[in-house]
């Protein structure tokens, strides 16, 4: 299995990007897709979460309303629409894929968000 995240780059604060994560080597509608990130000196962090059908998402209390969470099935890939983004979002953002009793992770994409 592979996750590959794209989309990552240097924003202003305030400004919005797109996060992508294409994933290859499994069924890919079989698997919940999350989205987590680690900033320098921090522990990994939850950030947003998307069931196998796209159907539910759920949020980290500091991004509900800011960032959204999608998935094309059909292209594999999912993505998180980041808006109104702080300094405090600096991060690598990392995809993973989960379905018990298994979860893969992808190599992250760093994402800095200047004030």
């Amino acid at each position: 299995v592979q996750l590959q995240a794209s989309g990552g780059g240097l924003v202003e604060t305030g400004g919005s990007l797109t996060l992508s994560c294409a994933a290859s080597g499994l069924t890919f509608n079989n698997y919940g897709m999350g989205w987590f990130r680690q900033s320098p000196g921090k522990e990994r962090e939850f950030v947003a979460a998307i069931s196998s059908s796209g159907g539910s998402s759920w949020y980290e209390d500091s991004v509900k309303g800011r960032f959204t969470a999608s998935r094309d099935n059909a292209k594999n890939t999912v993505y998180l629409e980041m808006n109104s983004l702080k300094p405090e979002d600096t991060a690598v953002y990392y995809c993973n894929a989960h379905g018990a009793p298994y979860v893969w992770w992808g190599q992250g994409t760093l994402v800095t968000v200047s004030s």
